[in-house]
């Protein structure tokens, strides 16, 4: 089924592109419009960025991040986005590159609105954009998403049973949509990290005993109904097996665990609105977009001091015979889990709440 959404976004994308080289033909006598001559003088960054430097909560506002994460970040970014200056221009500077980039991501606003903004040609904006955001993912990557180690994942199996009752569980997946004609469960088979998750590459402990009980049962990640059921990745049990009183705890377990990642990802689309409306790019650059984003979000809350502001707190290749496995394997567990959940791993509220839906 064809994502009509999809397809227009890239049309108005490929369209801009395409005004924009026509207009770059058109005045290749310009070396530059007269309106970006002022841009020293009249362009948003030189009018707005020393004033905002004076006043923490107005500079929180305007980069999502306080002056000291800015400046951390652009001398970061310096070997990779800084541009040689000529004899016959003065390059962006790094600070005014990556102010660029962050309000595209902060306001979701057009190359082209950026651009009279900034007092910048439409074609130096979208460069600016693509290459600040692969130097952002580029820099950021190891620190702000690096691969979990097996002592890291046990940390985490522990926050998940002391904040949401739901023990050996090391994180949560939601969907993000069909994307063309790929499923959320198509996309994670095809992914690399649904590869290594089945290969066993993934550094997750062994099967660990739960509290207070002798039964060992695997690390899992909890899921919505759009993803398999396997060993080590827990769905809701369908609607008409709702009956059972039992199973209806298990998804209300599973649901509460799982809401965190819902949650994550409305706090990265509150910080960048670029995620709260289409992204009007060319399909090519949009993974750069979302990596740089995810490691920008995790900079920012990393050791933060100002965080407190600003809230207020599919499947080409044929696997049938392993995923009838994997889905017998994880209906075991899941059983495993549902019996733990209304027995010894009850909490006393649960089946109030259960009864009450």
């Amino acid at each position: 089924m064809v994502d009509w959404d999809l397809v227009l976004i890239a049309l108005l994308a490929e369209d801009e592109e395409r005004q924009i080289r026509t207009a770059n033909l058109t005045n290749r006598q310009l070396w530059v419009h007269n309106l970006w001559r002022t841009r020293s003088t009249n362009g948003e960054f030189s009018n707005l960025f020393n004033d905002l430097r004076y006043d923490i909560r107005k500079f929180y506002d305007y980069y999502r991040m306080d002056y000291e994460k800015f400046e951390k970040l652009s001398d970061l970014l310096k070997s990779h986005i800084k541009k040689i200056k000529t004899n016959f221009r003065s390059p962006i500077p790094v600070t005014e590159r990556l102010s660029v980039c962050l309000r595209y991501l902060i306001t979701g606003a057009s190359f082209k609105s950026l651009a009279f903004s900034y007092r910048m040609g439409f074609t130096t904006v979208r460069k600016i954009v693509h290459e600040t955001c692969q130097a952002i993912f580029t820099v950021l990557r190891s620190t702000a998403l690096p691969k979990p180690t097996s002592q890291q994942w046990q940390s985490i199996a522990t926050d998940f049973d002391k904040f949401w009752n739901f023990p050996n569980c090391i994180g949560a997946i939601d969907d993000v949509g069909a994307y063309g004609r790929n499923s959320d469960g198509g996309i994670l088979q095809s992914s690399k990290f649904g590869s290594k998750l089945r290969n066993g590459f993934l550094s997750i402990p062994p099967e660990k005993a739960l509290p207070h009980s002798t039964q060992k049962l695997p690390h899992v990640f909890v899921a919505d109904e759009a993803f398999p059921l396997t060993k080590n990745i827990m769905r809701p049990y369908p609607s008409h097996l709702l009956n059972d009183e039992k199973k209806r705890i298990f998804n209300y377990r599973l649901s509460r665990a799982r809401r965190i990642v819902e949650n994550a990802f409305g706090m990265l689309q509150e910080r960048f609105e670029l995620f709260q409306k289409g992204i009007k790019v060319q399909p090519k650059y949009v993974n750069n977009i979302i990596l740089a984003s995810t490691c920008l979000h995790n900079f920012i809350i990393d050791d933060h001091s100002m965080e407190a502001l600003g809230s207020n707190t599919n499947n080409a290749i044929d696997r049938t015979n392993d995923t009838v496995f994997n889905n017998l394997e994880g209906m075991v567990v899941r059983d495993c889990f549902t019996e733990y959940f209304s027995n010894v791993g009850n909490v006393y509220w649960q089946n109030e709440i259960v009864n009450r839906c």
